[in-house]
């Protein structure tokens, strides 16, 4: 699946099942692989590390668990709380 990042920012993320789980408010990239990594529900700038081990593991789904880009992220149901 090929996408530009600028089109992911601010859609709606739901799951294979119809769930809303939120909308994207930033995206994490492995520049060495030019592949997203993660997508993430809030914002990570100004965050403690805490905050932001937080936010990645709760609020945020890994990239590969993304099914579709559309008019929405569609994610598999269950991929939101997956380890950082």
């Amino acid at each position: 699946m090929s996408v530009k990042v600028s089109k992911i920012y601010g859609m709606d993320i739901y799951t294979d099942g119809g769930k809303f789980l939120g909308r994207v408010q930033d995206i994490l990239i492995d520049l060495e692989q030019g592949k997203i990594v993660r997508v993430v529900m809030e914002p990570l700038a100004n965050v403690s590390k805490e905050e932001a081990k937080r936010i990645l593991k709760e609020k945020s789904v890994l990239y590969s668990s993304v099914k579709s880009v559309e008019d929405v992220v569609v994610v598999t149901k269950g991929a939101v709380g997956l380890e950082a």
